[in-house]
């Protein structure tokens, strides 16, 4: 970890919060918005970047913020929930390559990707075992609860992805799931960051309206409201991931593959919690951040290393880690750049897509094992899983 210090530069105001930052490569403008950060006069401490930070929405994605009586929509993102769901199916890996092209076809078959929802409502079981009780105002959740029916069990695209993997310390085959919280979590956004932008410019805030950082003050309704609505789609995001697991066990039982899965993990990390850091009890923003005081999950790019790991809860970065290996491209340079669209067409793994997928090449991601390296205090590996057939949309 390295600490960036910008006091030095006159240009910047007294009082801005140190920048912890363990990424050893990132893209232009990923520090611009790591320094709006610490600028902000409610940020807690320091900020924290993790090592596959890159640029986002107002806040780096990657970027790890603590805040004093306040919460920022577009620190939390559109995707709000998405994360990771993994598990071992306990199927050996020589077995699963026979049924390999059946399986996964009839996953890309049953799952909808992409813009596609569900043609039938789905039972909104699974999100009412994740929601809290303590959950009453969520203005934008109910309005979009019809919508949210058809939108349960779908992968959607740009990095989400269904994958098959192989474990290099079991040698069985694991399933690992990327998704969110669909279009739900960003209505919830869009709706929330429009409030907050409103408010800042009506009460004159200091934070600036170009650094799209438009907060919510606690203990106001906007503030519980954005709470609400932000604890729905979380609970959907992850009710969304476990409908896709039913879906591939259930399709797995067909090819004589059975398995308990009592060992699911799932991991968020684009969201906002109450948590005690430094003294303070501190809203903490991890945006392409995940809590890594447990099990915790780091997928890599399409054909390569991803991990299953041990979060060490490290103070530092407010007890968090990577939640993958991070883009050191954006998606048009990616597209276009040959030596990208070489790594695609030369992998190994075989993919069920449409399009060309290009701008997801793993070259246009960091290096899975750089990324590992470098976020050594903040995770101890514990599974290696290579790639085996991946589903995209």
């Amino acid at each position: 970890m390295k600490v960036t210090d910008f006091s030095v530069d006159e240009g910047f105001q007294r009082g801005m919060k140190p920048i912890f930052n363990w990424a050893s490569e990132y893209e232009m403008g990923t520090m611009d918005q790591a320094v709006n950060l610490a600028r902000l006069p409610f940020a807690h401490h320091h900020i924290a970047l993790m090592p596959d930070t890159h640029p986002g929405y107002g806040m780096p994605i990657g970027g790890v913020v603590a805040t004093v009586g306040t919460i920022i929509p577009n620190a939390v993102g559109v995707d709000i929930g998405c994360g990771m769901r993994a598990w071992d199916t306990g199927c050996p890996v020589g077995y699963f390559e026979r049924i390999m092209h059946k399986v996964m076809s009839d996953i890309a078959a049953n799952i909808p990707v992409g813009f596609q929802h569900q043609k039938v409502a789905q039972n909104m079981r699974l999100f009412w075992e994740n929601i809290s009780d303590n959950v009453d105002l969520c203005p934008i959740w109910d309005r979009e609860f019809e919508k949210a029916k058809h939108q349960l069990g779908t992968l959607g695209g740009g990095n989400h992805f269904i994958e098959a993997q192989t474990c290099v310390e079991t040698g069985t085959v694991w399933f690992m799931i990327h998704s969110g919280s669909r279009n739900v979590g960003k209505q919830v956004c869009d709706h929330h960051n429009k409030v907050a932008v409103a408010l800042n410019e009506k009460y004159h805030s200091r934070v600036e309206k170009k650094w799209e950082l438009a907060f919510l003050a606690q203990g106001t309704k906007e503030y519980n409201e954005y709470w609400g609505d932000m604890e729905c789609a979380v609970a959907f995001a992850k009710a969304n991931r476990a409908h896709m697991e039913n879906a591939i066990v259930d399709i797995l039982h067909r090819y004589e593959v059975e398995q308990d899965i009592g060992n699911t993990i799932d991991i968020p990390h684009n969201y906002a919690r109450m948590e005690h850091w430094y003294g303070k009890n501190v809203v903490v923003h991890r945006k392409g951040a995940v809590r890594a005081n447990g099990t915790v999950i780091i997928p890599g790019s399409m054909g390569t290393w991803s991990h299953i790991g041990q979060g060490k809860n490290e103070e530092k970065s407010f007890g968090s880690c990577s939640h993958g290996s991070g883009r050191r491209m954006g998606r048009r340079a990616a597209a276009t750049d040959p030596d990208v669209r070489a790594t695609l067409d030369n992998m190994s793994t075989i993919l069920f897509a449409k399009g060309d997928n290009y701008d997801e090449a793993p070259g246009a991601y960091k290096d899975i094992s750089t990324v590992m390296a470098n976020q050594s205090d903040l995770v101890e590996p514990t599974h290696t899983l290579w790639p085996l057939a991946t589903i995209k949309g």
